[in-house]
């Protein structure tokens, strides 16, 4: 039987090609991205839903790291004696927990994008700010932040170009860092094994 993998919408893109990849039998259910901006209803929906399928495959995973659950995901894990991705959000698995920590110990006002995040910025942050209706709010929301770093992993010209406009719709500076898929690759076979 296949393995089902409970996973961040952000994320699902990237898993189905390591999956494609590597020949393996998976079956991944994305939840919704924009979940990251109610991190209190992850366990809540991957709880859910591992309860929906678990008995549709021959084992589950989750991939998600905490993502801003302060453990609260890690409960579900528990309970359902599942794993899940490793790190606080997926800027540890893309670039490194390590290298997130450098970044932040230089700037602690960085705001992350990653490929997914470049591609529905202005869905994902400004219209869920609100900024559309009320661009004036810019500054409030930003005032702490003072560079934008994109993490690439799969950087083309027409990602530069949106990771640019993201960073000049929030008046901040764009510096880019390729990571390609970091651990992703790693950790999912991982997530895979017994």
């Amino acid at each position: 039987m296949s393995i089902g993998i409970v996973a961040c919408g952000a994320l699902a893109t990237h898993i189905s090609e390591i999956v494609s990849d590597n020949g393996l039998d998976v079956v991944i259910y994305p939840l919704p991205p924009l979940l990251h901006n109610r991190p209190e209803k992850i366990a809540g929906e991957v709880d859910a839903l591992l309860h929906e399928i678990k008995e549709k495959h021959s084992s589950c995973a989750v991939a998600y790291a905490d993502c801003g659950t302060y453990g609260a995901l890690d409960t579900v894990i528990a309970a359902h004696g599942v794993k899940r991705l490793g790190g606080n959000h997926c800027y540890d698995i893309f670039a490194g927990a390590k290298r997130i920590e450098e970044l932040m110990a230089s700037d602690a006002g960085t705001y992350f994008l990653t490929d997914f995040l470049v591609k529905s910025f202005h869905r994902s942050v400004i219209v869920e700010l609100g900024l559309h209706k009320r661009p004036e709010l810019r500054d409030d929301y930003f005032k702490n932040y003072s560079r934008v770093i994109w993490l690439a992993q799969q950087p083309t010209d027409e990602l530069k170009s949106l990771a640019l406009a993201a960073a000049q719709e929030i008046d901040l500076p764009l510096e880019v860092e390729y990571v390609g898929y970091g651990q992703l690759s790693e950790q999912v076979k991982a997530l895979l094994s017994n």
